[in-house]
């Protein structure tokens, strides 16, 4: 996960966006509890409006991840 620069809206405070890379393969449903939490922590920790809170989620199949070297597709090869 990273956190972009804040941007800023005459009708809140800074406006954070969150930019998360996943595994593919998460339902709709986990997706929408994840983003409801993220969203939720975001504005009791910041003090932003919910409609402030912008979060991109992006699934990364596993043949396109790499950690030390190694395809996360052949981690257990």
């Amino acid at each position: 996960m990273h956190f972009s620069t804040l941007r800023y809206s005459p009708r809140s405070h800074a406006m954070p966006t969150f930019h998360i890379e996943l595994f593919e393969g998460r339902s709709l449903e986990q997706k929408r509890q994840f983003v409801e939490a993220i969203t939720k922590a975001t504005c009791e920790s910041l003090g932003v409006e919910p409609n402030s809170v912008d979060i991109i989620l992006t699934d990364v199949k596993r043949e396109n991840w790499a950690t030390g070297g190694r395809l996360w597709s052949e981690a257990d090869a």
